[in-house]
């Protein structure tokens, strides 16, 4: 059982992750909302750098909601067969863009409830949406988001849903914030495998940084 952190700790964890990480956005390339839901929902298991490679093509083909909804399937998996389920990820786009043109006259809709009515998009997804559009304080938390908090005994939770809930709780503020703070570190820092322990700035708040390797 990992050990959990005090709220002293936490406050500190917090503090640092602001100092170190004091504007963190996504590494998604998007110029507008509709392109930024479909980047994110290819992301899913898939890194945002081959993310990045596909989407150019794609957003010059399909550049609105209205011609992705009236897509070929085929087509689309043409355009993102390198990304990981792009056969489920092609229907799923076609599918969210015809019920954004059906039931939303079009327009990507921004809240959590109503972006989950739209194919392919969960919970994470919907946050990820909210967390990079307009900074919403709500939390989403991936594999890397996941590790970090079991590392710093923030969240001894089994689920990424029951992890969510438990960092919106003890985090409170800045959740947006702390969302790509976290990716971030997890990505490039606190990784799975062979973590920078050495040279990272809550090593000294760790509680189990061999053990945990999601």
């Amino acid at each position: 059982m990992v050990k959990m952190a005090t709220k002293k700790e936490i406050e500190e964890i917090k503090a640092l992750f602001l100092t170190h990480y004091p504007n963190s956005v996504t590494e998604l390339n998007y110029n507008n909302l509709y392109e930024l839901l479909i980047s994110v929902m290819l992301s899913a298991q898939c890194t945002d750098k081959r993310v990045n490679i596909i989407t150019p093509d794609l957003f010059q083909k399909f550049s609105n909601v209205e011609e992705l909804a009236r897509a070929n399937i085929d087509d689309i998996k043409a355009l993102i067969n390198s990304c990981s389920f792009f056969n489920n990820k092609a229907k799923n786009l076609i599918k969210m863009a015809q019920k954004v043109v059906d039931e939303f006259n079009g327009e990507i809709p921004l809240t959590q409830k109503e972006l989950m009515k739209l194919a392919g998009v969960g919970q994470k997804t919907a946050n990820v949406v909210m967390i990079e559009h307009s900074g919403a304080n709500v939390m989403a938390v991936d594999t890397h988001v996941f590790r970090v908090s079991h590392r710093l005994g923030l969240s001894s939770a089994s689920t990424a849903i029951s992890t969510e809930a438990e960092l919106t709780k003890k985090l409170k503020d800045n959740l947006h914030l702390f969302h790509q703070a976290m990716v971030l570190f997890g990505r490039y820092k606190c990784k799975a495998l062979n973590p920078q322990c050495e040279e990272c700035f809550l090593a000294h708040l760790c509680k189990s940084k061999d053990r945990f390797k999601v």
